[in-house]
Protein backbone atom coordinates (compact mmCIF):
# COMPACT_ATOMS: atom_id res chain seq x y z
CA UNK A 1 0.00 0.00 0.00
CA UNK A 2 1.44 3.33 -0.90
CA UNK A 3 1.66 5.87 2.08
CA UNK A 4 -0.32 9.14 1.63
CA UNK A 5 1.85 12.35 0.90
CA UNK A 6 1.79 14.59 3.59
CA UNK A 7 1.25 18.29 3.16
CA UNK A 8 1.93 21.53 5.42
CA UNK A 9 -0.96 23.31 6.54
CA UNK A 10 0.19 27.49 6.70
CA UNK A 11 -1.41 30.37 7.85
CA UNK A 12 -2.29 33.87 6.09
CA UNK A 13 1.30 35.01 6.30
CA UNK A 14 2.25 31.71 4.45
CA UNK A 15 4.26 30.13 7.40
CA UNK A 16 3.81 26.26 8.52
CA UNK A 17 1.60 25.90 10.80
CA UNK A 18 1.55 21.99 10.33
CA UNK A 19 1.50 18.93 8.44
CA UNK A 20 -1.43 16.73 7.17
CA UNK A 21 -2.11 13.99 4.37
CA UNK A 22 -2.95 15.60 1.50
CA UNK A 23 -6.59 13.80 1.67
CA UNK A 24 -6.97 15.54 5.18
CA UNK A 25 -6.21 19.26 3.69
CA UNK A 26 -8.70 18.45 0.79
CA UNK A 27 -11.57 17.09 3.11
CA UNK A 28 -10.52 20.14 5.55
CA UNK A 29 -10.30 23.27 2.50
CA UNK A 30 -7.00 23.74 4.92
CA UNK A 31 -4.86 26.13 3.51
CA UNK A 32 -1.82 25.38 1.87
CA UNK A 33 1.37 25.83 -0.65
CA UNK A 34 1.33 25.32 -4.32
CA UNK A 35 2.73 25.88 -7.33
CA UNK A 36 1.71 27.47 -10.96
CA UNK A 37 4.24 27.20 -13.72
CA UNK A 38 3.76 28.94 -17.23
CA UNK A 39 4.83 27.59 -19.70
CA UNK A 40 5.48 29.56 -23.02
CA UNK A 41 8.01 29.42 -26.44
CA UNK A 42 10.07 32.04 -27.45
CA UNK A 43 7.15 32.63 -30.52
CA UNK A 44 5.03 34.20 -27.23
CA UNK A 45 2.46 30.96 -27.74
CA UNK A 46 1.44 30.16 -23.87
CA UNK A 47 0.62 25.94 -23.49
CA UNK A 48 -2.42 24.96 -22.39
CA UNK A 49 -3.96 21.93 -21.27
CA UNK A 50 -7.13 20.11 -20.33
CA UNK A 51 -6.92 18.16 -16.96
CA UNK A 52 -8.09 14.34 -16.60
CA UNK A 53 -11.09 13.43 -15.45
CA UNK A 54 -9.47 11.49 -12.47
CA UNK A 55 -8.32 14.64 -11.21
CA UNK A 56 -8.82 15.31 -7.24
CA UNK A 57 -9.29 18.75 -8.14
CA UNK A 58 -11.04 20.41 -11.07
CA UNK A 59 -11.25 17.23 -13.58
CA UNK A 60 -11.52 17.91 -16.69
CA UNK A 61 -11.30 21.21 -16.47
CA UNK A 62 -8.59 23.55 -18.76
CA UNK A 63 -5.12 25.36 -16.95
CA UNK A 64 -2.98 27.63 -18.67
CA UNK A 65 -0.30 26.46 -15.88
CA UNK A 66 1.59 23.35 -14.97
CA UNK A 67 2.15 22.79 -10.95
CA UNK A 68 0.66 20.96 -8.23
CA UNK A 69 0.88 21.16 -4.13
CA UNK A 70 4.18 21.73 -2.31
CA UNK A 71 5.15 18.50 -0.32
CA UNK A 72 5.60 18.85 2.78
CA UNK A 73 9.15 19.79 3.67
CA UNK A 74 9.45 20.90 -0.09
CA UNK A 75 10.28 24.34 -1.48
CA UNK A 76 8.27 26.27 -3.59
CA UNK A 77 11.52 26.56 -6.26
CA UNK A 78 11.88 22.57 -5.60
CA UNK A 79 8.27 21.48 -6.27
CA UNK A 80 7.72 23.70 -9.24
CA UNK A 81 11.03 21.88 -10.39
CA UNK A 82 9.61 18.77 -9.99
CA UNK A 83 6.06 19.32 -11.23
CA UNK A 84 7.48 20.74 -14.69
CA UNK A 85 9.80 17.41 -14.94
CA UNK A 86 6.36 15.18 -14.00
CA UNK A 87 4.14 16.96 -15.79
CA UNK A 88 4.96 17.99 -19.33
CA UNK A 89 8.88 16.24 -19.07
CA UNK A 90 10.85 19.66 -18.91
CA UNK A 91 13.56 19.06 -17.00
CA UNK A 92 16.94 21.11 -18.00
CA UNK A 93 15.60 24.81 -17.29
CA UNK A 94 14.98 26.60 -14.24
CA UNK A 95 11.53 27.98 -13.52
CA UNK A 96 11.53 31.61 -13.01
CA UNK A 97 9.78 32.53 -9.70
CA UNK A 98 7.07 35.58 -10.49
CA UNK A 99 4.80 36.16 -7.58
CA UNK A 100 3.03 34.71 -4.91
CA UNK A 101 -0.91 34.67 -4.85
CA UNK A 102 -3.19 33.84 -2.14
CA UNK A 103 -6.19 32.16 -3.91
CA UNK A 104 -9.36 32.07 -1.33
CA UNK A 105 -11.66 30.20 -3.21
CA UNK A 106 -14.63 28.60 -1.81
CA UNK A 107 -13.14 24.93 -1.79
CA UNK A 108 -9.68 25.66 -1.57
CA UNK A 109 -7.50 28.24 -0.25
CA UNK A 110 -3.40 28.41 -0.69
CA UNK A 111 -0.44 30.39 -1.26
CA UNK A 112 0.82 30.03 -5.02
CA UNK A 113 4.73 30.38 -6.01
CA UNK A 114 3.80 31.70 -10.09
CA UNK A 115 6.73 30.63 -11.94
CA UNK A 116 7.48 30.68 -15.74
CA UNK A 117 9.36 29.08 -18.72
CA UNK A 118 10.03 29.34 -21.87
CA UNK A 119 10.59 25.97 -23.70
CA UNK A 120 10.97 25.66 -27.66
CA UNK A 121 11.47 21.82 -27.48
CA UNK A 122 8.85 19.00 -27.27
CA UNK A 123 6.25 18.53 -24.72
CA UNK A 124 5.67 15.25 -23.12
CA UNK A 125 2.82 15.25 -21.33
CA UNK A 126 1.58 12.97 -18.01
CA UNK A 127 -1.04 11.13 -19.82
CA UNK A 128 -2.51 10.31 -15.93
CA UNK A 129 -2.65 14.24 -15.02
CA UNK A 130 -3.17 15.90 -18.98
CA UNK A 131 -5.95 14.82 -21.40
CA UNK A 132 -4.88 17.23 -23.77
CA UNK A 133 -2.36 20.02 -24.30
CA UNK A 134 -1.50 22.49 -27.10
CA UNK A 135 0.62 25.69 -27.18
CA UNK A 136 -1.76 28.54 -28.13
CA UNK A 137 -1.58 32.51 -28.97
CA UNK A 138 -2.46 34.95 -25.93
CA UNK A 139 -5.56 35.82 -27.65
CA UNK A 140 -7.11 32.56 -28.39
CA UNK A 141 -6.51 32.07 -24.88
CA UNK A 142 -8.57 34.51 -24.12
CA UNK A 143 -11.26 33.28 -25.95
CA UNK A 144 -10.91 29.86 -24.20
CA UNK A 145 -11.02 31.30 -20.75
CA UNK A 146 -14.54 33.10 -21.69
CA UNK A 147 -15.58 29.93 -23.29
CA UNK A 148 -14.49 26.52 -21.49
CA UNK A 149 -14.59 25.79 -17.97
CA UNK A 150 -10.85 26.71 -16.50
CA UNK A 151 -9.99 25.74 -12.91
CA UNK A 152 -10.68 29.02 -10.97
CA UNK A 153 -7.12 29.47 -9.11
CA UNK A 154 -5.51 29.00 -12.37
CA UNK A 155 -7.93 31.87 -13.77
CA UNK A 156 -7.72 34.44 -11.54
CA UNK A 157 -3.48 34.21 -11.38
CA UNK A 158 -3.59 34.49 -15.23
CA UNK A 159 -5.78 37.55 -15.15
CA UNK A 160 -3.90 39.05 -12.77
CA UNK A 161 -0.13 38.37 -13.90
CA UNK A 162 -0.76 38.86 -18.04
CA UNK A 163 -4.52 39.75 -18.45
CA UNK A 164 -3.52 42.91 -20.67
CA UNK A 165 -2.37 39.81 -23.52
CA UNK A 166 -5.48 38.28 -23.33
CA UNK A 167 -7.33 40.18 -25.98
CA UNK A 168 -9.73 40.70 -23.20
Amino acid sequence: MATEEWVDVVDLEDRVVGSVPRSDMRAGGLLHRATSILVTRSDGEVYVHRRTETKDVHPGMYDPFVGGVVGSGESYDGCAARELGEEVGITIVEPRALFRYLYRGETSECWTAVYEVTWDGDVKPQLEEIAWGNFVPWRELGRMLATLPFCPDSREIVLRGWGDKLGA
